[in-house]
């Protein structure tokens, strides 16, 4: 989707964006962003983001909570976070990659505010170009008409994929298994205490060495839906499971809790009610990720809602409850796991009516011992294993049922 700088709906309109190059100039390689600075109070703050070439710029508003969503070509982020550690009028500020070829700031306010400037100078040496956004507070009222004027709408954010580039050298045998790296891009997911270490990095580091595992396996073909640091909303990873005709869906995290002595594994279903609140809270942190992304998930209508009730939604139910007891199966004396390891909840990235999807959290970031395995090489092998073999014993049954 190409988007431009808003209309008046917006005061940041294109006679703002000064030293921007042309949307449609190709960029070889991405800008760098090498330099930032925040500067305000809860009426009007100021980002000052430094980058080697002017990029062009555009500028959208999102809802419940209020978000100035700043959208730029691929950039290369290289500044230390905390020179854009969020104050003033913002709570919290994200950046980082949408695709390869965008990139996304998203400024949440604590208050309606909007860009009175969003304009790209060149620097007073002459030698690379700053972004330079200022944001005001503003009524309600004012925003929300801010919001249902402009062009740019939740609604565009929450479209499914285009047809996926299709998996290479699947034989029709083949048990196709979409491994999902949770997390990504502007979504860095929970942080290794010593604040080193995304979670975004570690789920991709597990599902490359289980997506290698299970294509080692006779009549197991298995295909990531991110291989890179790439932000991909939750409906985008169901999507693309769903296009490519997997037999099966296993999303990987990595989450925090409020409790730090909770450790070990938990292997997630999809039910509309959960299990309990430690499943309920752990599904709404994860279902957030599109809102702090700054992309928003369509409401769904009734009669999709109503698929939770029929035939087909309830023999996959059935298929992904089977998946996840093979894998706490195969845990079983090798991987720690929590007490009361399968819980279920409402996890938006579980819905695919049509494919068994379990999401695992391997373990808790939030928990010293669970850190220091899900840091560790030797552990990640024994990990995606157990995982792998949980496949294998889950395929075989299907297979030998006739599925």
């Amino acid at each position: 989707m190409v988007l431009s700088v808003l209309a008046p709906a917006s005061t940041a309109s294109a006679t703002d964006i000064k030293g921007a190059a042309p949307a449609a100039a190709a960029v070889a390689d991405p800008i760098l962003a090498y330099g930032a600075r925040i500067a305000g109070d809860d009426a009007r703050t100021r980002v000052v983001i430094e980058l080697d070439r002017a990029p062009s710029v555009a500028v959208h508003y999102l809802a419940d909570p209020p978000r100035v969503v700043v959208d730029l070509p691929a950039t290369a982020f290289g500044f230390p976070a905390k020179d854009l550690d969020a104050r003033g009028l913002f709570t919290a500020i994200r950046y980082g990659t949408m695709d390869k070829d965008s990139a996304r700031i998203v400024l949440t306010a604590a208050k309606p505010a909007k860009l009175v400037m969003a304009r790209v100078q060149q620097n007073e040496s002459g030698k690379g170009y700053r972004l330079v956004l200022d944001a005001e507070m503003v009524p309600p009222e004012q925003y929300a008409d801010l919001v249902r004027k402009q062009t740019w709408t939740d609604e565009d954010t929450a479209a499914d994929v285009g047809p996926v580039v299709p998996v290479e050298n699947v034989k029709p045998s083949d048990f196709l298994i979409a491994v999902d790296a949770g997390h990504g891009g502007i979504d860095a997911g929970a942080m290794a205490s010593d604040g080193s270490t995304p979670e975004k990095q570690i789920t991709l580091a597990f599902a490359k060495a289980l997506a290698e595992k299970l294509n080692a396996q006779p009549g197991i073909k298995a295909f990531l839906t991110r291989d890179s640091d790439a932000y991909l909303s939750l409906s985008q990873r169901v999507t693309i499971a769903r296009q490519n005709h997997a037999a099966l869906f296993i999303s990987l995290h990595a989450d925090t809790l409020k409790q730090k002595d909770i450790r070990g594994s938990t292997v997630y279903t999809i039910s509309d009610r959960a299990s309990d609140r430690l499943a309920a809270d752990v599904a709404d942190r994860e279902n957030s990720s599109d809102k702090l992304a700054g992309t928003e998930t369509r409401t769904t209508p009734p009669v999709v809602a109503d698929i939770l009730m029929d035939l087909t939604r309830r023999e996959t139910q059935a298929f992904s409850v089977s998946l996840a007891q093979d894998v706490l199966n195969s845990f079983n004396g090798q991987i720690a796991m929590i007490n009361n390891p399968h819980r279920y909840a409402g996890f938006q990235v579980l819905t695919a009516p049509d494919v068994p999807s379990i999401l695992v959290e391997l373990g808790f970031l939030s928990n010293k011992e669970d850190e220091k395995l899900l840091l560790d090489d030797a552990w990640r092998a024994k990990l995606v294993d157990r995982l792998a073999e949980a496949v294998r014993q889950y395929r075989a049954v299907t297979v030998a049922n006739g599925g």
